[in-house]
């Protein structure tokens, strides 16, 4: 398998079409997402975006993005801090603008644009939830996704009002003992993800060693007899086994 690689994705440009043709358009200040990826061995079965919402991508994801191309994906994460602004999580448009591109460039790859997909951990978990009420794609993954019942900035969306909105089938995975997303919370967005008109699940895991975007236990690996282990392995296997139904 090649290895990680860096590359660049191109933003889409609306040109105003009230704009003088002759007067002097200064291009926009950033026109590129930076982007990390791997890309599997032999054929590319598909495209996944993994969100996240670190400035500099921790290792972990650098693992994750192995494991997907393992699996036969083109695994790309596009840097959403690109701008270069001091403030929170990106979301609203240009959320959008870096995941169409991110999206852009993996069709001009010859990915189908229904076999890719999203998958995002805590506030990019939220993220990709969004994306997925946004935008026709394959399927969508949101891990500890926060915002249940409030919106976690203002340019985001309460997961509660946008999830009977998803257009992509979409896997949620929550620790029960996450304060960020209690059990009553994730009941609710369990009943409002059910009113979409796509394939949703949401498994809720017992302590929080479940995340899969951590290196506790490897991808892939044998199950162990510790429950938090066989738990990691458990929601690593619902990732794969999720984009593997619907990214055909």
């Amino acid at each position: 398998m090649s290895g990680i690689f860096t590359d660049v994705a191109v933003l889409r440009i609306d040109v105003d079409p009230e704009a003088d043709d002759d007067a002097e358009q200064l291009p926009p200040v950033q026109q590129k997402v930076p982007l990390k990826a791997i890309a599997p061995e032999g054929n590319v079965r598909g495209g996944i975006v993994v969100l996240h919402e670190s400035r500099v991508i921790p290792e972990s994801l650098i693992d994750l993005l192995r494991s997907l191309a393992l699996e036969g994906w083109l695994a790309v994460a596009p840097d959403l801090f690109h701008r270069g602004s001091d403030g929170d999580e990106v979301f609203g448009e240009n959320l959008f603008a870096d995941f169409d591109a991110t999206f852009d460039w993996l069709t001009s790859r010859g990915v189908y644009p229904d076999c890719v997909g999203v998958i995002g951990f805590d506030d990019a978990g939220t993220a990709a939830l969004i994306v997925a009420t946004n935008r026709p794609i394959g399927a969508a993954v949101s891990v500890a996704a926060a915002g249940i019942l409030e919106p976690i900035n203002e340019d985001a969306v309460a997961l509660i009002e946008a999830a009977p909105g998803l257009q992509a089938p979409w896997l949620g995975l929550y620790g029960e003992n996450d304060p960020r997303t209690p059990p009553e919370h994730i009941e609710g967005l369990r009943e409002a993800a059910m009113r979409a008109s796509v394939a949703t699940n949401i498994v809720s895991y017992s302590g929080l060693r479940h995340r899969a975007d951590e290196t506790q236990a490897p991808w892939g690996g044998a199950e162990e007899s510790d429950p938090a282990t066989a738990a990691l392995i458990e929601a690593q296997t619902r990732i794969f086994d999720w984009f593997d139904s619907f990214l055909r």
